[in-house]
């Protein structure tokens, strides 16, 4: 019998969730920034062998919430401990010992699923350290989600703790969204690489149209931004900073497609969309009941 089911990965903004997700799939699907929040909505990534198949969900940083996209981040993390069929915990192991994960969520119980402690970036301590939270946390998997240490001892502890089920997809599949989500995701990974302080937390991106019939693949994506000030400084002096974030975002999409692309890239200003629940629903971002307004 094989074994199948939700693998939710949880934890504080940069513990390193994406990087994790796209080290266990073998391919980037996350979004990875040094800057938190950099995950807004649930990403799903699919690991199949030949016993298990692991439909991982990379998931918002935990947080108190100060306005409404954070409430939908937050809302996106907590639907996904509900569906999880095993939790994994992830901590930065360098800032020392986590709090226990239904304190870290902001909630009265800990999740049904089994939740398994990872403590991430463990390339980073020295001896002492780790000794002291391995005495502390005898259970806790100590990994590097950047180099793959402890890696085959993680994937056998979630497998082993799958209910036994027939796989949910197809083997050969390795996520459930769609080719548009991810180039959305692209885009904004570019601007966040790019732009400081707080312009890239005021960005969205929207695909408005993907051609696959041509060659080059045509893209014409918008990205939002909250004020005229930030718009110009997304485009630039004489239009080189779009110019920039356009081709490395172009880069980005063509490794994704594995074809050639013609990014076609506009700069629009959405005011305060972070906060305005109907304009974030637009772009995927779903508040929960209790949330709205």
């Amino acid at each position: 019998m094989t074994r199948s089911g939700i693998v939710t990965v949880v934890g504080k903004p940069n513990a390193g969730k994406s990087t994790l997700l796209n080290r266990l799939v073998g391919q980037k699907l996350s979004i990875t920034s040094p800057k938190p929040q950099t995950t807004r909505d649930r990403v799903v990534g699919i690991l199949t062998t030949e016993q298990a198949q692991l439909v991982l969900f990379d998931t918002p940083g935990l947080l108190n919430p100060k306005y409404a996209l954070q409430s939908a981040m937050r809302g996106a993390a907590l639907e996904a401990l509900r569906d999880a069929d095993v939790v994994l915990y992830l901590a930065d192991a360098a800032e020392g010992s986590p709090v226990p994960l239904a304190e870290a969520a902001g909630l009265s119980a800990e999740p049904r699923a089994p939740i398994l402690l990872v403590l991430n970036k463990a390339d980073l301590l020295g001896a002492g350290q780790r000794a002291a939270l391995a005495a502390r946390f005898p259970e806790a998997h100590f990994i590097s989600a950047v180099t793959g240490e402890g890696m085959e001892a993680l994937l056998a502890a979630v497998v082993a703790r799958l209910p036994e089920s027939p796989f949910l997809y197809d083997a050969e599949d390795v996520s459930t969204q769609s080719m548009r989500f991810f180039a959305s995701e692209l885009v904004r990974e570019a601007a966040l690489e790019q732009l400081e302080d707080e312009v890239p937390y005021s960005v969205a991106c929207e695909i408005e149209e993907f051609r696959e019939d041509r060659t080059p693949l045509y893209i014409r994506a918008v990205v939002h931004v909250e004020r005229e000030s930030q718009k110009r400084i997304l485009i630039g002096a004489k239009g080189a900073r779009i110019r920039e974030l356009g081709r490395a975002a172009r880069v980005k999409l063509e490794a994704l497609t594995g074809a050639p692309v013609y990014l076609d890239l506009w700069v629009k200003v959405l005011p305060n969309w972070r906060r305005k629940p109907a304009i974030m629903e637009r772009f995927g971002y779903r508040l929960a009941q209790e949330d709205r307004p």
